[in-house]
């Protein structure tokens, strides 16, 4: 990131770009290549974060967090996706899909069980919306919660889960009237140790390979009434809510891709040499280095953008930020391209990130809504066909 930018920034936000930008460059730089080769997880650097308080920005430290807000969220999630892509989603897993709803819409008994805990790194977390048969729509999943006595029984798969195989906790949507379809959704904290909770692990994947992810199946699965976050059948408004937040960690994760990738490019170009020179030096690659930097500094300007809005107390800015999703995971998936034609064979191996960033970057296409979807969001709030909260 350039230094210019910290213009823009407070010397609070300063201080902790740059301690995290330290914990990132000694912690995970050292062992990411390893541990995406070996599809190692490794629960200890999650756990660092948790002692480091990165994953408490927008909590309020009654909880456990730091109250910094949502840009310093952003910035600390650019660090940690600059340095591992598979690592960047530890923020929607212990803060945005998680914590913050139990926060939003838990009573204070879930709120303070759980949430000081994901904080810290004690407990992992996940949340469970996405099925086989039920994707972008939403309101087609078939998982149930059906109400007996002071209990809920919970039946369904979740699937495409990320960390289903070592959480702890997991926040899952499931129908209370499958009849009402959209008025139907209710949402469960569910304890993953519980009886009738099993996972099952997605080993084949193209990229974050160091982050698992699998399937939820509930069988049967009784969970307290009091897990209920907000009323019944409220939880596709609430689906909507947490979508806003965790979109802004995977764009802010997008650009710390963007980034990743332009700092491979410029390095290589000034070392390389071709023709007696370096090839910074030739035209053509200063012209794909100039597309990067443009790409992803519009990318970081509208994530901040977002996070300052949220700052500001405009949490549900659901226009910004799907804005912010839509361009900068746009450009996670083209500015690792742009990288690979500067490294060109040396990208095409292992032997340098941009095989790694290239395959990571794929994701944030498809991950809390896919590209089609923002793109139809943007397109009927500026059409006037359907205006997105601001």
């Amino acid at each position: 990131m350039s230094d210019e930018y910290d213009v823009e920034l407070t010397e609070e936000h300063i201080m902790l770009r740059d301690m995290v930008r330290k914990f990132a460059t000694n912690e995970i730089s050292p062992v990411v290549d390893q541990d995406e080769n070996d599809h190692r997880f490794q629960r200890e650097l999650v756990t660092k974060m948790g002692e480091l308080g990165l994953f408490g920005c927008p909590v309020p430290e009654e909880y456990g967090g730091n109250g910094m807000g949502y840009l310093a969220h952003a910035i600390v999630t650019e660090e940690i996706g600059r340095a591992s892509g598979s690592l960047r989603v530890a923020f929607n897993m212990q803060t945005m899909g998680t914590a913050m709803s139990i926060l939003k819409w838990g009573s204070e008994e879930l709120k303070s069980k759980y949430i000081p805990a994901l904080m810290s790194a004690e407990i992992l977390g996940c949340f469970g919306i996405t099925e086989p048969d039920a994707g972008s729509d939403t309101a087609a999943m078939a998982s149930t919660a059906v109400r007996d006595g002071n209990e809920y029984v919970l039946n369904g798969r979740k699937m495409w889960i990320t960390w289903s195989p070592v959480a702890d906790m997991a926040v899952v949507f499931a129908m209370t009237d499958k009849k009402a379809k959209h008025n139907g959704m209710s949402v469960f904290v569910m304890d993953m140790d519980l009886p009738g909770v099993s996972t099952k692990a997605i080993k084949e994947k193209l990229g974050i390979w160091a982050c698992p992810t699998g399937e939820i199946i509930m069988e049967d699965v009784r969970i307290p009434a009091a897990n209920l976050l907000g009323e019944e059948g409220k939880g596709f408004g609430y689906l909507m809510k947490e979508l806003i937040s965790t979109r802004l960690s995977a764009a802010a994760g997008a650009v710390g891709s963007c980034q990743a990738a332009l700092d491979e490019a410029i390095k290589y170009a000034n070392e390389r040499k071709q023709f007696g020179k370096p090839i910074a030096e030739f035209q053509m690659v200063q012209e794909v280095i100039a597309r990067m930097v443009a790409e992803t500094e519009a990318a970081r300007a509208l994530v901040w953008r977002c996070a300052i809005q949220k700052d500001k107390g405009l949490v549900n800015n659901m226009r910004e930020t799907v804005l912010a999703k839509y361009y900068a995971c746009r450009a996670a998936d083209e500015v690792p391209n742009l990288a690979l034609e500067v490294l060109s064979a040396y990208g095409y191996s292992n032997e340098y990130p941009i095989a790694r960033i290239l395959r990571d970057g794929k994701v944030y296409k498809i991950l809390e809504g896919a590209t089609n979807i923002m793109k139809m969001i943007i397109a009927t709030d500026a059409l006037g066909l359907k205006k997105a909260n601001r």
